[in-house]
């Protein structure tokens, strides 16, 4: 690696984040792009939503068109930077709209914190579970408004000998109603915590949301007549016989299952980032539910019946429409906006369908002429930029 000088910066993080930007642009090689770290976001807003900010790096947001879910006409922006995964969304949504679309359900916004107990006595998880109901009026004093807007605790889980006979682990589901709800559930596990101490007679470990978030799954479905996967020579049938084999492949092979699954990610990160979600939680979570068995599978499932092709898809999507990036950042704003979604429960059917439109998308293409001849024809439209000299 080349030094770009120390990177111990005393009082960084106290600079102004012009002062920032210049002190790194100091740093960079002659030959890189001119102000690279100057993006269009307003600088007030990157100051205030990460530590050590320089600016923006902007990633390139597309609109994918011809998504129907539920009857609704719907587009989907995506931000991403892999070329051909809008293009793929796209073809797919029209492939499924031939037979009316997706259709898509999510369950209610439950999300999970959970708190970790050492050391209880032997009787700390029958008292708990005796103080149920006090233990969520507490957790719900610190989220009136949240309560107010029909959310809040709900139920109380009590689970012993998790991993070690000395540890107990309670979880505590709350309504995020339209959130995401970590830093929510966060601050309730944490209130409680004391008192689930008290009761027990042990002491406190981790406080903290889970991503496995099995109670909160989104499902899609798409029915797609054996005509409309017709593509370049290839008769529909034969396409949906090799998506057909591609699930089998993936379902009898992890190795195969992680790439399978993969394709369902280009779809599903690139909206959550568009609309300003945690991409990384839900992707924590669709891995770790694709291992539930304890064999790592694939998301969704592929058959030929009768005269098409049914794909599902399910998996935990804990998204939301306010708080965090989705109400802060104007561009997340606007993207919610545009797809016309009004509770989270909405948007976690479209990025559901998304996931299951783009890895379509995928199989597909293997099942034909394969996955580079487009993915590189896209790739190759690409400027080139400067790059520094060895």
């Amino acid at each position: 690696m080349k030094s770009r000088g120390a990177s111990r910066l005393k009082g960084f993080y106290r600079m102004g984040l012009d002062a920032r930007r210049s002190e790194i642009e100091k740093r960079l090689a002659p030959s890189t792009h001119a102000r690279p770290f100057l993006g269009s976001a307003p600088p007030e807003l990157i100051d205030t939503m990460v530590e050590n900010a320089v600016g923006a790096f902007e990633m390139p947001l597309g609109i994918a068109v011809n998504f129907l879910v539920n009857g609704s006409d719907v587009l989907v922006p995506m931000a991403i930077e892999e070329p051909s995964v809008i293009a793929a969304a796209s073809n797919a949504a029209k492939m499924a709209r031939a037979g009316s679309g997706f259709q898509a359900t999510s369950d209610p916004p439950l999300t999970v914190g959970q708190i970790e107990i050492l050391n209880p006595q032997q009787t700390g998880a029958a008292r708990i579970e005796t103080a149920r109901e006090e233990i969520l009026a507490l957790a719900n004093t610190t989220q009136e408004a949240l309560v107010a807007l029909g959310g809040g605790a709900r139920d109380l889980i009590v689970r012993e000998h998790v991993g070690a006979s000395d540890r107990l682990v309670v979880h505590l589901v709350v309504d995020c109603v339209d959130a995401m709800g970590a830093n929510v559930v966060n601050t309730m596990a944490e209130a409680v915590s004391d008192r689930l101490a008290t009761l027990s007679g042990g002491r406190i470990g981790l406080r903290i949301v889970t991503n496995l978030a099995d109670q909160r799954l989104a499902r899609a479905t798409c029915a797609i007549p054996l005509h409309a996967l017709a593509r370049r020579g290839f008769k529909g049938s034969e396409v949906a016989k090799g998506i057909e084999r591609a699930y089998a492949f993936a379902a009898a092979d992890p190795y195969r299952a992680a790439t399978h699954n993969k394709g369902i990610f280009n779809g599903i990160d690139a909206v959550l980032t568009a609309t300003g979600n945690d991409w990384r939680a839900v992707e924590a979570g669709g891995h770790a539910y694709a291992a539930r068995s304890g064999r790592y599978s694939p998301l969704s499932t592929w058959h030929i019946q009768d005269d098409g092709l049914f794909g599902t898809i399910a998996l935990p999507l804990a998204v939301g429409i306010v708080g965090g990036a989705s109400r802060s950042h104007p561009t997340a704003r606007a993207c919610l906006d545009l797809m016309g979604v009004e509770t989270a429960a909405e948007l976690a059917c479209v990025v559901a369908a998304t996931g299951l439109a783009t890895n379509l998308a995928a199989l597909a293409a293997l099942s034909s002429e394969g996955i580079q001849q487009g993915h590189m024809r896209l790739h190759k439209r690409k400027p080139d930029l400067p790059t520094e000299s060895p």
